[in-house]
């Protein structure tokens, strides 16, 4: 048998003695290292049927936001907030592991809530979220909860991003790197980082994520001094226009028509990425972003730790944060620039009428809890934030104009063909008539010979 041929980048693949050595001891399926269910067993407190969740911990098991609300808003305590089941588990780390976002969306503003508690075994929130593969709730939690440390280990030394490569969540791998998460990072029992736990679980995809992020760690395009154009245009432009020779025309016929096109990644610094990257800057001509960065000569990068928006919230000054406001009254447009403290003085300067203020994504940010300060959220006239406009519909005086009858054919100009089915039909009309308009004059003539007979 003729042995596999080893890739230098990717290496010899899967080792055999990954799935016979236990780091804990244990020979539990809790404590597997490559199965994706390996955070802890799955529990679940008994729940009547029916009934509203009461506390906060029952609300985020059962995925009942309306029934978080409620508790958030009468008020928890720290016991409340910190109830834990048999793994340690609180309401956050049931509602990451089961994918539950719209209570990960209700708990980023919970008092007394700790981010990086770990369970029984070591894992935190960002552990189960990114072991388990939601990128949204990973999204959510690196950038809406102060504090979440991509660094803490769990009993065998693993990191969210070790857990993440381990399973092949590569999406969510490049977001922990791109949060901040150290990818050299190494484990406390077999020293490997998460390139060597990814190659040795054989998630090929994801060490070619990591190597592409390495190749290219900064975000260029998120940056203002970015330049929207394609550097090499002018040489392929002259290398295409260029006058070739008669065995160089040769040659390329003969390429194209013997030879095989294989499908294949986006060139780097070719057209397609060129595109991609143009159409996701903050200076795009062809898409209309809807933020601006705070620091704009700061983009991501591999390695920098993020900030999440209550930090930003505090290291920034109110006058970096102030956005100026179109705001619509009746018959005007008026400008103002709101304060970060006062969400409600957006529309209350800009109309008296209480059933006209607020647009539906006003009424979002201002009743329901919002990550971000209203003064933070950029604002347009498609959507406005401060009022609806007041639109007067009236019925024009002008009569309807009536419809043009078809002008007659005329000889010497070009007609449209005709299909073969249309011809049929109207052949078809026109026997009908016939038939219709015959029976008729019988009928007629029938009639007038017995007038003719009684008489």
């Amino acid at each position: 048998m003729a042995a596999a041929v080893e890739d230098p980048h990717l290496g010899s693949g899967p080792d055999e003695d990954a799935s016979e050595v236990s780091l804990s001891g244990s020979e539990s399926d809790s404590d597997s290292l490559l199965s994706d269910d390996s955070v802890l067993p799955d529990h679940r407190q008994e729940t009547a049927n029916g009934r509203p969740a009461s506390t906060l911990y029952e609300a985020c098991a059962r995925n009942q936001p309306q029934s978080l609300r409620k508790v958030l808003e009468r008020g928890v305590t720290r016991e409340e907030v910190m109830e834990l089941d048999i793994n340690s588990w609180n309401g956050l780390m049931v509602a990451c592991c089961k994918g539950f976002l719209d209570i990960v969306y209700g708990l980023h503003n919970c008092p007394f809530l700790d981010i990086n508690h770990q369970d029984n075994e070591g894992n935190t929130a960002l552990m189960i979220a990114s072991q388990a593969g939601h990128v949204c709730t990973v999204m959510y939690l690196l950038n809406y909860f102060p504090g979440a440390d991509t660094e803490i280990r769990d009993c065998r030394g693993f990191t969210a991003l070790i857990k993440a490569a381990m399973t092949g969540r590569n999406d969510i791998v490049a977001a922990l790197i791109m949060a901040g998460a150290d990818m050299h990072a190494v484990d406390t029992t077999r020293s490997k980082c998460a390139q060597d736990w990814a190659l040795k679980t054989g998630r090929y995809e994801t060490i070619y994520r990591l190597r592409r992020l390495t190749m290219r760690p900064k975000a260029e395009q998120f940056c203002e001094s970015y330049v929207p154009e394609w550097p090499e245009l002018k040489e392929r432009v002259a290398k295409a226009t260029a006058e070739r020779s008669a065995g160089v025309k040769i040659t390329q016929r003969l390429k194209n028509t013997f030879g095989f096109r294989f499908p294949r990644d986006p060139q780097d610094n070719g057209i397609i990425d060129h595109m991609v990257r143009m159409t996701t800057s903050i200076h795009s001509p062809l898409i209309a972003t809807g933020c601006r960065p705070l620091c704009p000569t700061s983009p991501p990068e591999v390695g920098k730790r993020r900030l999440a928006v209550q930090e930003l919230v505090k290291k920034h000054t109110e006058k970096e944060l102030e956005v100026s406001a179109v705001c619509h009254s009746i018959g005007s447009v008026s400008t103002i620039t709101p304060s970060l403290h006062s969400s409600e003085s957006i529309t209350t300067t800009c109309c008296a009428d209480p059933d006209r203020r607020g647009s539906i994504l006003s009424l979002a940010s201002t009743k329901v809890t919002t990550f971000i300060p209203r003064s933070m959220a950029r604002r347009n006239s498609v959507f406005p934030s401060g009022c609806i406009p007041k639109i007067n519909v009236s019925k024009s005086a002008d009569a309807t104009p009536k419809k043009e009858k078809k002008k007659k054919k005329q000889k010497g100009y070009l007609e449209p063909p005709k299909w073969k089915y249309k011809e049929i039909r109207e052949e078809k009309k026109r026997e009908k008539k016939r038939a219709e308009k015959t029976e008729k004059e019988k009928k007629e003539k029938g009639d007038k010979d017995k007038k003719k007979e009684k008489k």
